[in-house]
């Protein structure tokens, strides 16, 4: 099948004289994940992970993508004549590097203008110019051999009260215009979906597990338009658009819209707004070029927002700690799978007033399949559950009140002395970085050594990142923040990190072959106390579900890590027991008595 959809799209490429086509995982909006319209990548290779890149010329096929997909790329394009790029990994060629080595000269380069960042874009310009070579960027050639593809999505769209989202549609766009005043901008072209869904106080579900609405915004002093699909505008939204100054647009006509702009100061984020847009822009037209205002303004919470976040985290909390404790009761006695047991506990999250969606798809990994970063199970994969072992769970939800994301590593049975050995190392490293208290002006780079220390003292490393921002109601990853050892130019971790951010603190440790660990907990950026050495900051853990305490070895633990663990485990059981069956509320004190 593969092999017969690269053998058409060759057939198209060579209608064109295109030599070599890359193929993103991307939608016209550079989400990170995107609605079934968009994945050209995963039906161009059969590659289902959320990120890789294909490149494809008249005789290879290759997939670039990142460690969290290893295992999975390798498994799913066994026998695809697609090969696999191990991006990060030594000796393998960046995608760049690969298409500048494969592009001959005065030959075409080809990929949809639309699918492609303009940052990117333009050094895929660069590198066909200093080739002689030539663009071709204004077909969608996936799109001319798929032939069932499934349409744009057009999800109803709701909007979000202010009691949820603490700031109003008119006072987020009048911040917004005073840095555009300060950028000396006379437009502003916002393409993200997160930040347009943030600023209209909007939601919707275009994307699967992201509550956004396709759309691109235009934004002037005295002018808000709003290109979306006919399809969505309720007479309840036209109102609310209405109230706020916000006209709607046709979606398809924002690209007219902007080439039509003349002597204009844009604002863009390069990052974000595709290379079709800003190419089209006229000569005329100035940009500036930097992150979108919207981008740190939605990642700084307020306090409406802080506290209703909290109140989401019990509500999650509630639906996880009865998933474990049914788990832990029925092991071994009802039958039970990765899948179901990741139903039995979507079915707990549904049951939560104000649950709106899962903040992604659940990852329910047992045993070898855990080592597998990113793993979900599918009806081919999927495996019982048996009274032994380690099982791992990545999952959360979208609450009225908040986007939440939790990982616990859960003893199903007995387990190896490693086992209990990693998982304390993992839960230190957890430990130590919620536990961080610094100087303001950090950022994730800075404190990232926190979590990765106990294990990097033993030689070993886990191959993701240690945390990333989460939105309110919208992408589960969300910039600038973050933890992560080394800053990467297409990353955001050097950025300060505020109070009022909200970042997750995941390290983890995975034996390919054998069993993964991971915890994972949302710390909330507070301020701490200031004086002579400057403004301190700390977090606070707004997660409240038990560490799994049989697998602690509370001797390899230092007593600092040992109080912070038994306190924690004092505030989730008081939090959370009222709220929980009798039987529930036992097994929770069981599991948060102190080490």
């Amino acid at each position: 099948m593969i092999a017969d959809r690269l053998s058409r799209l060759r057939r198209e490429m060579e209608k064109r004289n295109i030599a070599v086509t890359i193929v993103p995982t991307a939608d016209f909006h550079e989400s990170e994940y995107v609605g079934e319209h968009f994945k050209a990548r995963k039906y161009i290779t059969g590659f289902t992970g959320s990120a890789g890149t294909a490149v494809v010329t008249a005789t290879e096929a290759g997939l670039w993508t990142d460690a969290r997909y290893f295992l999975q790329a390798a498994r799913q394009l066994e026998g695809s004549g697609v090969t696999l790029y191990r991006m990060g990994e030594e000796g393998v060629p960046t995608l760049l590097e690969y298409v500048k080595n494969t592009l001959g000269e005065g030959e075409t380069l080809g990929f949809d203008g639309r699918v492609i960042n303009n940052t990117l874009g333009r050094k895929l310009r660069e590198l066909a110019e200093a080739k002689h070579g030539a663009l071709h960027v204004d077909e969608d050639l996936v799109g001319l051999i798929w032939e069932d593809r499934p349409p744009l999505s057009k999800e109803k769209v709701f909007i979000l009260e202010e009691k949820y989202s603490g700031r109003s549609t008119g006072d987020k766009l009048a911040a917004v215009r005073e840095e555009m005043k300060k950028a000396g901008a006379t437009v502003h072209l916002l393409t993200s979906l997160y930040d347009i869904a943030w600023l209209l106080n909007v939601r919707g579900g275009d994307i699967s597990y992201v509550p956004v609405v396709l759309s691109y915004l235009a934004l002037r002093q005295e002018e808000c338009l709003w290109f979306v699909q006919e399809e969505v505008l309720t007479e309840e939204l036209r109102e609310y658009l209405a109230a706020n100054g916000v006209e709607p647009r046709p979606y398809e006509s924002f690209y007219d819209y902007a080439a039509a702009l003349d002597k204009e100061t844009v604002l863009l984020d390069p990052k974000v707004c595709n290379y079709r847009l800003c190419s089209s822009l006229r000569e005329s037209v100035k940009t500036v070029e930097q992150m979108n205002p919207t981008t740190k303004m939605k990642a700084v919470k307020n306090s409406v927002e802080a506290e209703n976040i909290r109140a989401a985290h019990v509500k999650d909390a509630v639906a996880v700690c009865k998933f474990i404790c049914w788990l832990k009761k029925n092991i071994g006695v009802l039958p039970m799978t990765e899948i179901s047991a990741a139903d039995y506990l979507a079915a707990r999250r549904a049951e939560q007033e104000g649950f709106v969606d899962l903040s992604f798809e659940t990852i329910c990994s047992y045993g070898p399949h855990a080592a597998i970063v990113h793993y979900s199970a599918t009806p081919e994969t999927d495996v019982p559950l048996r009274p032994r072992g380690l099982l791992l769970v990545d999952s959360g939800g979208h609450y009225l009140e908040g986007t939440t994301d939790i990982t616990r590593t859960i003893a199903l049975g007995p387990v190896t002395e490693a086992m209990r050995h990693h998982f304390t190392m993992v839960a230190r490293s957890h430990i130590d970085l919620a536990m961080a208290r610094f100087l303001y002006g950090c950022t994730g780079v800075n404190l990232d050594i926190l979590a990765r220390g106990p294990l990097w003292q033993e030689g070993l490393d886990y191959k993701h990142g240690t945390g990333h921002g989460v939105g309110y109601l919208l992408n589960v990853h969300e910039g600038p923040n973050g933890f992560r050892w080394r800053p990467s130019p297409e990353r955001t971790e050097n950025e300060v990190l505020e109070e009022g951010t909200v970042t997750t603190d995941e390290p983890g440790f995975y034996l390919e072959g054998q069993y993964g660990i991971r915890t994972e907990s949302e710390l909330l950026c507070r301020k701490g106390e200031k004086n002579e050495f400057g403004q301190f900051m700390y977090f606070e853990n707004v997660t409240y579900v038990p560490i799994e305490r049989e697998l602690m070895i509370p001797e390899e633990m230092t007593s600092a890590e040992r109080k912070y663990l038994n306190d924690y485990h004092a505030n989730v059981y008081k939090t959370i027991a009222p709220l929980l069956t009798e039987e529930e509320r036992a097994w929770l004190h069981d599991a948060t008595r102190p080490i």
